[in-house]
């Protein structure tokens, strides 16, 4: 079957990055959805087959012409634990195809069965995670934030165990690549620097062809990968999502929001929110995700040692240099944001404090993180929306004080308060993928093969700057009886 140009330049590495094997066939493959604007964005050509045919390639039961079934090998440290052998024990990489920018993209099956990873998994993925991610991933890219993609997901045919019987699925991954930090470690742990080399150039090469040119290529390559994190962790704190388990096998060089198991949107702002039932601690809280980030990359560097430097000193000296920039990087990167998100423009000292200052109103007060910057969008236009806002506080005076000072502030602003309006449309939604509405599609799917909800909030989360009245009821907070506090992995 021939679907477009099919490559896979990972499979050219040394054999002991990854493992042959094609997926596992399935019972009975039965489309959910098709992505069809991804699909032709990456230069698949889908139009010539039939849903019959969609379906067998979907699942891993046919394979596309110049396909490379691998699993890919990597480790990774597990709330701060390093486990020296995971990989991919429910994923096949499919293939790579060049995207309409010329940028190659990974084609990835995930729930396709057991590969030498597994360890005691049944290389399965169940529906709810599936869809979980087919949401959040493509709400997520609407968004504007860099993430893995949704290209298809199907349902299998067949039951699968975990809390009980669950109906087992497909999900079609795209990403820039999955090589992780995690990737990094699994060669590191072993000792064999060739293989660490190897994989640095093939990074190089693939994501930061500049950092080829640089006098130590290396120690460009973690500035870069230290840069895009701080870019990535920034978007998330600014619509105020949490991703759950930041392993760092869970952690991509290319700078991509990969692994979709726990994760969730804030409805009241709190720092400390953790949503996953197996962070305990909370060390994936929040509040947290840049410091861990930085933890992270911390690992990466470690990997990179011996190609940094000959003298592990100077070599320590060059990478703690870099890493102890990256808060800088980040704060920076958040305050733009940040001050984006309150129709501010210019650059004056005093915002950090005044955007501090709602925040911890926001908190004291259980004020809904999106709704509060949304309706902003209309208060800074008309004073009179003001009311709109102050309702979503527990104690609306606390508001009242906090939008004196935007006001004063916005004094120093140039332009027109509808043009400001506009902009802010721009990058505060209306509509994320709030945690009760994800579990309601999810329960109608699994419960009663209904995916009408699953279809109707996707179309929502992906319009996330829109007015529209159809998806009105999507952009309210849950109610006390349907706030969902726990959020699963379903692996």
């Amino acid at each position: 079957m021939r679907v477009g140009s099919l490559s896979n330049t990972y499979a050219a590495l040394p054999a002991h990055f990854y493992a042959r094997l094609p997926p596992t066939p399935v019972a009975e493959p039965r489309l959910i959805r098709i992505n069809w604007p991804l699909a032709q964005e990456i230069g698949l050509d889908l139009s010539a087959l039939d849903p019959r045919m969609l379906e067998a390639m979907f699942s891993g039961n046919t394979i596309p012409e110049n396909a490379e079934p691998i699993a890919t090998a990597y480790a990774g440290h597990q709330f701060g634990r390093f486990v020296p052998q995971l990989g991919d024990g429910r994923a096949i990489l499919l293939a790579e195809v060049l995207d309409a920018q010329g940028v190659r993209r990974d084609i990835q099956l995930k729930g396709s069965g057991r590969t030498p990873y597994s360890r005691s998994g049944d290389g399965r993925a169940a529906l709810g995670p599936v869809l979980r991610e087919y949401l959040v991933s493509e709400a997520m890219h609407a968004l504007g934030i860099p993430t893995t993609r949704a290209l298809a997901a199907v349902t299998t045919g067949e039951m699968i165990l975990r809390e009980g019987p669950v109906p087992g699925a497909v999900l079609t991954r795209v990403a820039v690549s999955h090589v992780r930090v995690g990737t990094f470690e699994y060669h590191a742990a072993r000792g064999d620097e060739p293989a660490v080399r190897n994989l640095a150039d093939y990074v190089i090469k693939r994501h930061y062809e500049a950092a080829g040119g640089d006098a130590n290529p290396y120690l460009a390559l973690l500035e870069a990968v230290i840069d895009r994190q701080a870019r990535l962790v920034a978007l998330w704190m600014q619509v105020g999502f949490i991703h759950g388990v930041m392993n760092t096998d869970n952690m991509t060089v290319s700078g991509e929001t990969i692994d979709f198991g726990p994760c969730a949107f804030m409805d009241s702002y709190d720092p400390a929110t953790v949503y996953s039932a197996i962070d305990r601690g909370g060390r994936y809280a929040y509040a947290n995700q840049p410091r861990i980030a930085q933890w992270n990359l911390a690992r990466f560097a470690e990997t990179l040692l011996p190609l940094l430097d000959p003298d592990q000193a100077v070599a320590v000296e060059r990478a703690s240099d870099l890493l102890s920039g990256f808060s800088g990087r980040y704060a920076g990167r958040w305050l733009t944001g940040m001050r984006a998100k309150l129709g501010l423009r210019r650059e004056l000292p005093e915002d950090l404090a005044l955007i501090e200052a709602l925040l911890a109103a926001m908190h004291a007060n259980q004020a809904d993180y999106t709704l509060t910057f949304r309706r902003l969008c209309d208060a800074v236009a008309a004073p009179s929306a003001d009311a709109g806002v102050r309702s979503l506080f527990e104690r609306p005076a606390a508001y009242d004080g906090w939008a004196a000072a935007w006001r004063e502030r916005l004094q120093h602003e140039s332009g027109q308060p509808a043009d400001r309006s506009s902009a802010m449309r721009g990058v505060n939604p209306a509509y994320v993928p709030r945690n009760h509405r994800v579990e309601q599609a999810l329960r109608a799917a699994l419960e009663r093969a209904d995916f009408t909800p699953f279809n109707l909030l996707l179309e929502a989360v992906t319009h996330p700057f829109a007015d529209d009245p159809a998806f009105s009821a999507y952009a309210s907070p849950p109610t006390a009886d349907e706030r969902v506090l726990r959020t699963f992995c379903g692996t």
